[in-house]
């Protein structure tokens, strides 16, 4: 089973509960925990590791022959991320633009646009007491996090295919959520009950209705705010797989870089919950 763990906003506890219930189901099961905030990756700080692998993650982006072309323009004309500019004198290619999508390689008649890799980030894997950890993390600089989360996913399911995967995503709503959630099984929601909270849940339930994804929500820091999350669970048929209650203790362990359920009940009875829910899961 494939798990993803998301969140309509950052801070909300979604990297809390990963490393938690990865560690509280690794119990009695064979889990990979998957951190794809390949921009921020923090699962690392909650785990005890030791790296076992470590593999450098390339895209693929058009480099110009200039031998060759001529000049066409045809280059630029199929290309919709605005990652090449055919000017009259010279082919201009910008990689941080490029979805490596080799409709410029492909389409280019004097094949002047061969494509070649370019080194964006790394992948590593990570031994804990307990599972496997791999995390994606991108290079300063980098500003596509899509290619590399999707090549941290691979890297698990060609290694550890039959295993129980917990992907952490980063946090929104825009491509990065999309490419950590669009093959998974279940996602789950994390929020908060604010303000802020609903707003944003409001868009990470739109993004996973567009993606048809099953879901559901876990309210983190639960007694803060109001009830207006809950309202509007109820009233979307969102089941609510547990609410986790705000505690300064949890902040504190958190702030140590400590997995909380060990240590306090009602934090390990909601990740019980939340485990039970997704076991059940058809």
């Amino acid at each position: 089973m494939k798990l993803t763990i998301a969140s309509g906003k950052g801070g909300t506890g979604k990297t809390t509960v990963s490393t938690n219930l990865a560690s509280y189901l690794s119990q009695n099961r064979d889990v990979i925990l998957c951190d794809l905030d390949v921009e921020e990756p923090n699962s690392k700080l909650f785990l005890k590791t030791a790296l076992k692998n470590e593999e450098i993650f390339n895209k693929m982006v058009p480099s110009w022959v200039s031998e060759d072309c001529t000049l066409c323009g045809e280059c630029g004309k199929n290309c919709n991320f605005n990652a090449i500019i055919a000017l009259p004198s010279e082919i201009l290619v910008y990689p941080e633009l490029c979805h490596s999508c080799y409709a410029c390689s492909e389409l280019c008649p004097t094949g002047s646009l061969p494509m070649k890799p370019q080194k964006i980030g790394v992948i590593r894997e990570y031994e804990t007491k307990k599972f496997i950890f791999i995390e994606g993390r991108l290079d300063l600089g980098q500003e596509m996090a899509v290619p590399l989360i999707g090549g941290t996913i691979k890297y698990a399911e060609e290694k550890f295919k039959d295993s129980f995967m917990i992907f952490d995503a980063p946090p929104g709503t825009s491509c990065p959520v999309i490419e950590a959630s669009k093959d998974s099984d279940f996602v789950i929601l994390i929020t908060e009950s604010t303000p802020f909270g609903l707003n944003d849940l409001v868009l990470a339930v739109e993004t996973m209705r567009v993606l048809k994804k099953n879901f559901g929500v876990v309210i983190n820091r639960h007694g803060i705010g109001d009830d207006r999350v809950e309202e509007y669970c109820k009233k979307e048929n969102i089941p609510v797989i547990s609410k986790i209650k705000n505690d300064k203790e949890v902040a504190t362990l958190y702030s140590k870089g400590e997995l909380v359920y060990p240590h306090i009940e009602h934090f390990k009875n909601s990740i019980k919950e939340i485990a039970n829910f997704v076991e059940g899961i058809k």
